[in-house]
This record gives structure tokens, C-alpha cells and sequence, in this order.
């Protein structure tokens, strides 16, 4: 590393050890060897890093800058980003396990995310109020964008920087302040996003980073009664949870949680095609992706072909320490982790999967939380494997007769978060694309992710969008603004 890696909370400009003093271990998931310590919050912290935020944002003056000036630290933070895109990204590599050219890309899209979000902060001067026509004329009338206020984060392991980018740029471009928690397995980079800020001379308290156990941190940040908003990235089971806690102070809320999301092959598509946006629709990132297309539904007409040639490719993908040249496929990020995704696979089979391929620890990898990527045919529609997100390299494929067909098992799920689909009919491509019940749909891809576009799922894949202009919404309140505008008199009461 090019630089010592940080260990304390940042905290009102600040950096400072826990209250209590505690640490927690970093651990490679390539070697699984503790490489570092890092701070681990306690309510107390938290409530110090929200209260920081809160006079940043009530009495600092941060929402009333200028959306140019705020912009301009925005920028300042993603040339910070870029300044040390490869040393961070090797960070990602041994905190989170993923290939090098993966995290270098991460890193990348991160310091784009902050250019994006600095570029609509700049458009909201230019667009401070919108006009509203009244049926009355003795009153005029116009709605105004507001910051929230406080914002609390709390961020997934898949994509530890990219996900804090997603949440922190459009929340301060806003206006709004942040206590951000990124998840307890994959700290590091969170913790160099602060400095970066820091670096770039972001006015104390506006954003805060408390390291340390969801339920000790991150609840802290769910229960505290001067947080304004919560975004939350991560599971449904603690999607839920935090919704509920948030019902108690109305707290606005934005989830974006799991899936198992379909991809769907017709008989016209090129099989080279497929295999590879299927093999990059689930084996990126080791399959730990929110919208990974886990569901593979396949025409019967080219079924066998198809598989045997996604069995042939999958078989040739490199598996490895994410640091070295040429992996493909690195460890899954923690021991709890992989052990629940080899139950997965073993639950499949013993309901009846086949593996058609992996399912292993690889041969050679006696240390790291190595998985081959695996391949299940066979898989019950009611199963486990078929119906639950694995959040691994694991693909379930099926074949599927008629295009009714396919839309009704595509859309048999509980989430609907993504869904893509592979034909040469373009007009059969639209029309099945309109039919999946999926907040984003691919045609002839999986998987490519662009800040201008909405991110964002149905059902219980989550509430609200990020990215684009929708990601900066999720900060801002709408206020209405109604004045008497005439010079007579009102005269209900007093005549």
C-alpha cells in the first residue's frame, strides 16, 4: 500500500478512535489473514457524528451554498478519487475480494458518480423555483426543492466505494449532510472516501463515517431522532427492519434491496452472445450483486446447446487471488458468506438440483473463500435455489417453452429488481421487456450500470430510485410557496 490504511472514525472533521476503544478485524478474504484494525462505533459515536451533521446542516450554513459551491467540493473529492484510483482500487481487492480490473472499474464510476452529482447541483441555481398557475389570480404560487436535512447511510460489502458514491454524492449536492456506515467486512475504502473529502476541504460535519457492527452502529444511525433520512442498500430482512424503525419518527426512507432476477433467451439468439452476457450476469463480482441475473430461462429449441457451451466457457474462467494478472472470479468476501452460499447449493441438491458444473472449493485454494462458479439445472420452481437470492456465483437455468411462458415464470417472485432479455425480434425484445414487472430491464446485455440512469426495483426489491436525477430527489423536499399577491383586502372577518 502507498499509503498507511486508516483505522479511525471520522467524525466533525476529525479523525478519533472509538468511544470505548474497540477495534475490528479487517480480514483478506484471499488469504483470509487479519491485514489491519479498524474502529468500532458505539451509540455514543454515532450520536456525536449525527449531532456534527446536524449543526453542519442547521447553523454551518451548508445547505445555503450555492449549488456551484457545492458542486466544487463534489468535483474536488472526485479528482481525489481519481488522484489514487489504482491504490484504492487494490484496497477494494483485499478488503472486498474481487479481480483488480473489476475494483479499478468501481473506482472509476465512483469519482464519475461525485462529476455527475456536481453537475446537477450546478442546475439547481439554475432552477430554484418552478412557477404553478392558480385558478385564484389574487395569489401566485411556486414549488422549491429543499434539502432533507441529515442523512444516514448505510452501505452494502459488494461494492464498498461505489456504493458509499451512490449515496453521499447526490445527498450533499443536494445539500444535506451524511452520516455514512459502510459494512463492518469491507471499511477500507469508506475510510479513504472521508480523507479524500477531508483533503478537499469539505467544511467539518458534513460528512461523517462511523465504522462498526450494523447492529450496533448502523442501528444507532436507524434509531437517532435528528436523522432526517435513511438510504439503505443491503438485505430485505433488514430493509424491513429499518422501514419499521422509520415509521416511528417518519423518517423518509429510500431501500434498495435484493432480487433474483430473470434472464431470458430466445431461439434466435447468438449462443456465443448468450453465454457471455449470462456468465457476466452472474459471475461478476462473484455473483454477490444485487440484480445478478440468477434465473436463466432459455428457449428449448437451443437449450442443450446453449448449456453445454455455457458449462464449456464457465469451466475456463480463472479463479484467483483478485491481484493477480488475468482472475476473473476472486474469493467470496467473508467466511460467513461462503459458508452460507455452499449451504445454498447443497440445499438445491438435496431438493433436486443437478450441477452441471462447480459447486466446489477449487482444487489448489486451501486458504481463501473460494467457490467454483456453478451451474444448477433441475432446480424446482418452488425451491430455495430457484426463489431466494444465493448472492454468489450460482445460476439456476431452465427451459421454457412460449413466450407467455417465460414472462409468467420470469415475473413468479417476490422481487423485481432487474430482468433481461436476449433476442434478434427487436419488437419481441420491447414487448417482453414491457412485460417483466422489473425496475430495470436489459435487452441484449446484463448488467452495464450508467449514473444518468435510474436504479431501483418493484416489489420487494425496494422503495424509491437511485442515480440520475431520481438519486438527487431522494434528498430534497418539495415546498410550496403561496403569497396574496393583490393590494386588497382579504375581508373574511374583519369587514
Amino acid at each position: 500500500m502507498e499509503r498507511t490504511m486508516r483505522s479511525k472514525l471520522y467524525i466533525d472533521g476529525k479523525w478519533m478512535a472509538a468511544a470505548n476503544g474497540r477495534t475490528f478485524d479487517v480480514v483478506n478474504p484471499a488469504t483470509e489473514e487479519v491485514i489491519h484494525k479498524v474502529a468500532a462505533a458505539t451509540a455514543k459515536d454515532v450520536d456525536v457524528a449525527v449531532k456534527a451533521a446536524r449543526r453542519a446542516f442547521d447553523k454551518d450554513g451548508w445547505p445555503k451554498l450555492s449549488g456551484a459551491q457545492r458542486a466544487k467540493y463534489l468535483r474536488a473529492i472526485a479528482d481525489g478519487i481519481r488522484a489514487r484510483q489504482a491504490e484504492i482500487a487494490r484496497l477494494e481487492v483485499i478488503d472486498n475480494g474481487k479481480p483488480f480490473a473489476e475494483a479499478d472499474w468501481d473506482i472509476a464510476d465512483a469519482a464519475g458518480c461525485f462529476d455527475f452529482y456536481a453537475g446537477l447541483a450546478d442546475e439547481l441555481d439554475n432552477n430554484p423555483e418552478e412557477p404553478i398557475t392558480l385558478p385564484d389570480a389574487r395569489f401566485t404560487s411556486k414549488a422549491v426543492k429543499e434539502p432533507i436535512g441529515v442523512a444516514g447511510a448505510i452501505i452494502p460489502w459488494n461494492y464498498p466505494l461505489l456504493m458509499a458514491a451512490w449515496k453521499v454524492a447526490p445527498a450533499l449536492a443536494a445539500g444535506c449532510t451524511v452520516v455514512l456506515k459502510p459494512a463492518e467486512v469491507t471499511s477500507l475504502t469508506a475510510l479513504e472516501l472521508a480523507a479524500i473529502a477531508d483533503e478537499a476541504g469539505l467544511p467539518p460535519g458534513v460528512l461523517n463515517v462511523v465504522t462498526g457492527a450494523g447492529s450496533v452502529a448502523g442501528q444507532a444511525i436507524i434509531d437517532h431522532r435528528q436523522v432526517d433520512k435513511l438510504a439503505f442498500t443491503g438485505s430485505g430482512a433488514v430493509g424491513s427492519k429499518i422501514m419499521a424503525a422509520a415509521a416511528r419518527d417518519i423518517k423518509r426512507v429510500s431501500l434498495e434491496l435484493g432480487g433474483k432476477s430473470p434472464f431470458v433467451v430466445f431461439d434466435d439468439a447468438d449462443i456465443d452472445e448468450a453465454v457471455e452476457w449470462i456468465m457476466f450476469g452472474i459471475f461478476w463480482n462473484q455473483g454477490q450483486v444485487c440484480s445478478a441475473t440468477s434465473r436463466v430461462l432459455v428457449h428449448e429449441g437451443i437449450y442443450d446447446r446453449l448449456l453445454a457451451r455455457l458449462v464449456e466457457e464457465t469451466k475456463k474462467i480463472r479463479i484467483g487471488n483478485g491481484l493477480e494478472e488475468g482472475v476473473l472470479l476472486g474469493p467470496l468476501v467473508s467466511g460467513r458468506h461462503y459458508e452460507q452460499v455452499l449451504a445454498a447449493i447443497e440445499a438445491a441438491k438435496a431438493a433436486g438440483a443437478t450441477v452441471a458444473c462447480g459447486g466446489n472449493r477449487p482444487e489448489g485454494f486451501d486458504k481463501g473463500y473460494y467457490l467454483e462458479p456453478t451451474i444448477l439445472t433441475d432446480v424446482a420452481l418452488d425451491s430455495d435455489a430457484w426463489r431466494e437470492e444465493i448472492f454468489g456465483p450460482v445460476v439456476c437455468i431452465r427451459p421454457f417453452s412460449t413466450e407467455e411462458e417465460a414472462i409468467a415464470l420470469a415475473n413468479d417472485s417476490r422481487f423485481g429488481l432487474a430482468a433481461a432479455v436476449m433476442s434478434k425480434d427487436d419488437v419481441r425484445a420491447e414487448r417482453i421487456a414491457a412485460g417483466f414487472r422489473a425496475g430495470i430491464v436489459w435487452i441484449n446485455c446484463s448488467q452495464p450500470t450508467f449514473t444518468e440512469a435510474p436504479w431501483g426495483g418493484y416489489k420487494e426489491s425496494g422503495i424509491g430510485r437511485e442515480l440520475g436525477r431520481w438519486g438527487l430527489e431522494n434528498y430534497l423536499e418539495t415546498k410550496q410557496i403561496t403569497r396574496f399577491a393583490t393590494g386588497e383586502k382579504w375581508r373574511w372577518y374583519i369587514k
